[in-house]
């Protein structure tokens, strides 16, 4: 990613309301795919808020690869823990880009999509090696 990418994810993301960003994410995952509502058992309240906190520390940390893979590393791992697998990753992805792209109307605009497109891959991919490399979390 570029560095006007990494702008550009962060500053579209800092304007939005990421309660209601998760909450659209997850009705959006749900309806794609009823079967992984069973993945997650926590209120969907306290998803929310780790959804939305997990996001934000994410692209917060695009900028420094160190803690950026730290954490994703680590996110990936407790994933695996609960179930999710590489396809699930996929379905995540379009949820998540529909999400934002409905969010964000007018300004999601190509270079934005190609943004977020690069910082999830980016999510994804590493998280999958935290997956895969049984890393403990943390």
């Amino acid at each position: 990613m570029t560095p006007h990418q990494i702008a550009l994810v962060t500053e579209t993301l800092g304007g939005l309301d990421l309660d209601l960003l998760a909450g659209d994410f997850y009705r959006r995952v749900f309806a794609a795919s009823p079967a992984t509502a069973t993945m997650f058992t926590s209120d969907p309240a306290v998803q929310r808020a780790r959804f939305a906190t997990e996001l934000a520390t994410l692209v917060g940390s695009i900028q420094e690869l160190d803690k950026f893979c730290a954490s994703a590393d680590g996110l990936g791992a407790r994933h695996r823990g609960y179930g999710v697998r590489a396809g699930d990753y996929r379905l995540m992805g379009s949820a998540l880009m529909e999400t934002l792209a409905a969010a964000l109307g007018d300004g999601w605009t190509a270079d934005v999509e190609e943004a977020w497109t690069l910082a999830y891959n980016l999510i994804a991919e590493t998280m999958m090696a935290g997956g895969l490399n049984g890393r403990p979390p943390g």
